[in-house]
């Protein structure tokens, strides 16, 4: 197994995990690099560009670790989601739920 896991069952994304804690690591990172980079840009400088470089690489990375678990959460809760509604239906016209 690698230093980062990309394939997740819906139990196991549920927990937390390395990845969520190096992501917790990283978004602040990002959210001054953006205020920080965006301010020295107005500023016309140009390690106003660089901090903003560097922060849209710590946004790709928060993206790409946490997508694969957050993908597996939605689609887990779209399937429930999904039988929840034909129950309801079901119950609204008074047939057997199954």
């Amino acid at each position: 197994m690698g230093l980062l896991r990309r394939k997740w069952t819906p139990e196991s994304a549920e927990q937390w995990t390395r990845e969520d804690w190096i992501v917790i690591l990283i978004s602040p990172l990002a959210y001054v690099g953006i205020a920080v980079g965006t301010a020295l840009v107005f500023f016309m400088t140009t390690i106003g560009l660089i901090v903003l470089g560097i922060t849209m690489l710590f946004i790709i990375l928060m993206h790409w670790i946490i997508d694969p678990k957050l993908k597996t959460i939605s689609r887990e809760y779209e399937r429930k989601q999904k039988q929840y509604l034909i129950e309801l239906e079901q119950t609204q016209r008074w047939e057997e739920v199954q």
